[in-house]
Order: structure tokens, then sequence, then C-alpha cells
């Protein structure tokens, strides 16, 4: 059955936009945002116009060095959610399907919805802490697969996939022919020096997205990209041609700008990440009403409450104590709810202290 375009939509994105603000926001899952007047750039170094074509050649030569890959193979985007649009229309045809991880990121399994495509799930149970099922990822792959689609960190457990579980999902991939896009976004938060990145396990068949926002505290500069197969790549800038065109010339001069001063940055969002996931730790260490799996990297934790509705709880929390998670009905877990602690220390603080209080409260708000 052919999917509506007027009922073309995220509901987690509406919900993201319009009702997780709080005066304590744990509903973020990217760092603090980065300052301005910390990049050290002039006004006079910004030009409103830049050169025309396919992205902003000083940029692009930024990610392919960063990446070590060729600048062939690396498409400009609108931030990440935009570069798994333009990855997932260019590697596929209306009615190809596609097997995505479950539970999902809400606005990668709406993109797909929107492109025509025919979804099919594999699992990646809370039970064995968000690791792939590979009996069921491999039972679901077949000859029609096109693409499998994972998020590494996994949004929303946090969970990081190896290098070498890369591989195994590229070996199943290749008795189909399938391609692989992995939103590596949330890997932006190992913070190497040196990033590695599942593209180069297998060049022509990885398709990578990230950016500079979620690791960062870069948001605003929409600095997005793919990593892809040069003939894909091209496809994608092409798609492009019919969506943004262009790209915001201030945006692309701070983005190089921003990875001339990586370490710098790096260095600010490792300390406060090091710091507030601590305080995470130590504050789910202390309750026994929340079950969790304790990611060893990134922003997030997707902790199960035990007992009670988890929707009217996100609901009585942020109405009654002032501080926003998400609930995980939009990850597919209706028990659960995305904890995020990338913004300052002491927000996180106290939104954690909301947050106890309000599961002290649980029994007599239900």
């Amino acid at each position: 059955m052919k999917n509506s375009r007027a009922a073309a939509r995220s509901p987690y994105m509406e919900w993201a936009k319009l009702c997780s603000s709080a005066k304590f926001n744990l509903a973020t899952s990217g760092i603090a945002s980065f300052p301005l007047a910390e990049l050290n750039v002039r006004i006079e170094q910004l030009e409103i116009n830049g050169p025309d074509g396919y992205g902003y050649p000083p940029l692009l030569r930024a990610i392919a060095t960063r990446y070590r890959v060729s600048e062939e193979s690396v498409v400009s985007a609108m931030g990440t959610s935009f570069a798994n649009y333009l990855a997932l229309a260019a590697a596929t045809e209306p009615g190809d399907e596609i097997l995505v991880e479950q539970p999902a990121y809400d606005p990668m399994l709406r993109a797909a919805d929107y492109l025509g495509l025919e979804v099919r799930r594999f699992l990646r149970p809370a039970e064995t802490n968000f690791a792939i099922d590979w009996e069921d990822l491999e039972r679901k792959l077949t000859s029609r697969t096109r693409v499998i689609v994972i998020t590494n960190f996994h949004n929303p457990s946090g969970v990081f996939l190896s290098d070498d579980e890369m591989r195994k999902v590229a070996s199943l991939a290749r008795k189909v022919g399938a391609f692989i896009l992995v939103d590596e976004v949330y890997r932006e938060m190992l913070f190497a020096s040196r990033p590695q990145t599942a593209f180069h396990i297998d060049p022509e068949r990885f398709l990578i997205t990230s950016s500079l926002t979620k690791a960062y505290g870069l948001s605003g500069l929409r600095c997005g990209w793919v990593l892809a197969p040069p003939e894909l790549a091209q496809r994608m800038r092409h798609i492009n041609d019919l969506h943004g065109s262009t790209f915001t010339h201030p945006g692309e001069l701070l983005s190089v700008t921003a990875f001339a001063n990586l370490a710098q940055i790096t260095d600010r969002a490792k300390t406060l990440l090091e710091t507030n996931r601590k305080l995470l730790r130590a504050f789910l260490d202390s309750r026994d009403d929340l079950d969790y799996c304790w990611p060893d990297f990134g922003t997030i934790v997707f902790p199960r409450l035990r007992h009670g509705n988890t929707a009217a709880f996100c609901r009585n929390l942020r109405d009654q104590f002032q501080t926003s998670v998400v609930p995980g009905s939009f990850f597919e877990c209706p028990d659960r709810f995305r904890v995020g602690v990338g913004t300052a220390t002491e927000e996180v603080r106290a939104g954690l202290e909301q947050l106890g209080k309000a599961l002290d409260r649980l029994p007599e708000l239900q």
C-alpha cells in the first residue's frame, strides 16, 4: 500500500520541538552548545555567499582528511537526519525492502515510509543489553533486502557496536548484495583524534552518516555528511538538488573553523561528559525502581521503569518537577525512557535530583 505524503511526519521530532523543553532538560542527547565566542571568529572572516557547487571544497577536504577517505566519497548534508534521508533515497527505489534495527530512531523509520520503502525489522532485545540478535538478522535478510540500517552508538540505548561486529554485519550483507547504512553521529563521542569509521571495513558497501551536532555542541552549524561509494555519493548530490540545493555559506565557513579547532572543542565536551556520566551512574546505582543497561560511552541511557505507567510518569516529571526525559514510546519501548546528560553539569545534577524526587513519589502519583 502506497504511503500518503499527506501523512508524513515524525511524532518524535514534533514532541522534541514542542514538548521537550523544561527547566531541567534530560531529554537532549547532545553535548551542551559550544559558544560562538570561543571559536575566535571575526565577522570579517565570514561571507554570506560562497562558490557554487556540490559542497564547499575546504569543508569537504576537512571531512575527507579527518576520516581518511577520498573527497569524491564525501557528501555535504544539513545535519545527520537529512544525511540519513539522502543515503536511503540514493540506495533504494520505491518498494525496495530495507531491514531496520528494533528499537530504532523514529525519524529514520519515518524517512523510510516517506520514500515508499518496505520496512522490515531485526531485533536488538533489551534482555541482551540491546545487542544485535544475529540469528534474527540473518533470518530476516532476503534477496530483496537493499539496505541494513543501524545506529552506532545505538539510539536509544547508547550501546556501542565494535568494528568486529560491523564486519559480521558486512559479511551477512554481502550474501544478499545489501548496503549498510550506519548513523555514526554518536560514535563521535569516542573523541578520538584519529576517529575510526565502519566505512573502511567495506567502502563499497557502507554508507556512513554523521555531523558536528551531538558530540561537539555545534547543532546550529547544520554540518552533516555522508561517506559513500562515489557513484552513490553523486546520486545523493543530485537528490539534494531537489531539496536544499545549496548550503548556508556562513555555516560552511564556521564549520571549517570548527574542524580546525576540534581538539579544543573535544577537550571541553570530553571533560563535561566524564563528569556528568559519573553523576548519572551514581544516580542509577542508587535506584531500585529502575533497570538499565550501562553504555560504555556517550550521553544517553535507556532505563526501564519497573512499576507504573511510564508515559504518565514522564508527563508528571515535566509538569510537576520541571524535568524532561524522552518517553520510550518514541523508540518502541513504552516501559522505558531516555535520559541524556550532555548539558551543563549543574543542570544535570539538578535534573537528576528532580528525577529522583519524582520516582520517590511515583506510588502516590499512580
